[in-house]
């Protein structure tokens, strides 16, 4: 594990503990002790969520289970053991499925959250009610998950063991290492009452349908969707959530499984807007004997403040998401993009291009400029020009003569891009209305012109 300029050790094995060598101690001094020493770096984040992942399966002892520190989980299994057959029961069951998973771990049972933390990381097993200072006592004072200062400042007092706080005056201990000592050790005791706080479980939105007689008619299936969108836009109203993607499994009698899957153009739980985009993919589904199982999950969801969806009016942002939904699902979201204004005066970069499904439209551009062209596409030369403006012109194999013109807008380039098309060096911009009928928007270098009929360029049209 790095630590500042410095590699530390972060787990060891049983060996290299027994050789000297203990956690945060930096590389360098592990190697000089073991210089047979074999590490490899720490991924903290994996560690956690493969912690979290063992939390969520050791459920199954308990209704209470809680991370406790980075390397441990506690239960609350008070009114569980007797299920197990007992607390020995219930232990040897433990240890037996992480041994077949092949996880190298030490329980504990205790009647206090602080015993069982200190005994399970100094041998495990089990204590029995009222023995706890007996056989908790014996152990070093950092069972009491005290800081590392403290606890060697306490052995450099002589108070190695638990045993020898048990029985001091608390008060001078109060002064002088402040409360925490004297509270980890009531919470190991009992008389300091230490709940478990388990984090609470995320929603889960999904709904199931059995159904007493296989189906296998398109109708059929979209009627048992109904209602279990109903249902499942239920459950997202009383969390104020929408989905953003929903997924359909059909379990035939055969015990196959098909999987239907959309996306939602914006968070929604409508279900007269959300079952449409389904039907397509249910007419291609292969019913084979019948289908005799339904069940559809929201697997993304958003917040989604509470709305009017009953007899709702057609609003143009309702309209749009659904056109967005119907093309991203056949085409795929990645594929309906929209264009965004951005802070550049370049022409080529004052719009970005993103996902129409995960982006929001901007209420007007971010900087205050003349209009800019409907059409824009690269320079293309003019020829036959006469004037500055040109009065006349050849764009297009079209002889164009000029109306009116409007400019010129000057646009240096951004320094800071090697943009080769920008090399030339100022523009000066002009919008054109021709006697002919196109409306174009021009530019004129004057640093690469010689004359100044010369360096005209057409980049824009306007509707």
């Amino acid at each position: 594990m790095r630590a500042g300029s410095a590699d530390h050790l972060h787990c060891l094995t049983a060996e290299t503990e027994a050789r000297g060598l203990h956690r945060g101690m930096a590389l360098a001094d592990a190697r000089a002790i073991c210089p047979d020493l074999s590490t490899r770096p720490a991924d903290l984040a994996q560690d956690a969520a493969g912690l979290e992942s063992l939390r969520r399966w050791a459920g199954r002892y308990a209704p209470q289970v809680a991370v406790d520190g980075a390397d441990g989980l506690v239960a609350d299994i008070t009114g569980a053991a007797h299920l197990f057959g007992g607390e020995a029961e219930l232990r040897e069951d433990l240890q037996a499925r992480l041994d077949r998973a092949g996880i190298t771990a030490q329980s504990a049972i205790a009647c206090t959250r602080g015993g069982a933390h200190a005994l399970s990381r100094h041998g495990g097993g089990i204590v029995p009610e009222g023995l706890l200072a007996d056989r908790l006592g014996p152990l070093p004072v950092t069972a009491l998950r005290l800081d590392h200062d403290t606890a060697e400042t306490l052995a450099r007092m002589g108070l190695h063991r638990i045993a020898d706080l048990i029985p001091l005056p608390r008060a001078p201990l109060v002064r002088r290492f402040g409360p925490g000592p004297l509270q980890r050790l009531d919470q190991m005791l009992g008389t300091l009452p230490e709940p478990v706080g388990a984090p609470p479980e995320p929603s889960h939105f999904g709904v199931r349908l059995t159904l007493p007689d296989p189906i296998g008619l398109s109708a059929d299936v979209m009627a048992a969707l109904d209602r279990l969108l109903a249902r499942l836009c239920d459950r997202l109203a009383q969390a104020r959530c929408g989905a953003r993607r929903l997924r359909l499994e059909l379990r035939r009698v055969d015990r196959a499984t098909t999987a239907l899957e959309i996306g939602l153009a914006r968070a929604m739980r409508d279900p007269d807007r959300i079952a449409p985009l389904f039907r397509k993919q249910v007419e291609t589904v292969d019913a084979g004997f019948g289908i005799d199982g339904m069940r559809l999950e929201a697997t993304l969801i958003e917040p989604l403040l509470p709305e009017q969806i009953g007899a709702r009016a057609s609003r143009p942002q309702d309209d749009l998401a659904d056109l967005l939904s119907r093309l991203g699902n056949r085409l795929g979201f990645d594929h309906v993009l929209r264009l965004l204004p951005a802070e550049s005066r370049i022409p080529e970069r004052s719009f970005l291009t993103a996902a129409a499904a995960w982006s929001t439209p901007a209420p007007h551009p971010p900087l205050r400029r003349p209009p800019r062209p409907a059409t824009l596409f690269p320079p293309e030369p003019l020829s036959q020009t006469s004037g500055h403006p040109p009065a006349r012109f050849r764009w297009r194999r079209m002889s164009l003569t000029t109306l009116r013109a409007t400019g010129p807008e000057r646009i240096a380039p951004e320094w800071w891009f090697d943009d080769p098309a920008w090399r030339s060096g100022l523009r000066d911009y002009w919008r054109i209305d021709t006697r002919e009928g196109p409306r174009l928007w021009l530019f004129h270098t004057p640093q690469a012109a010689r004359w100044p009929s010369e360096g005209w360029f057409a980049q824009g049209e306007f509707a």
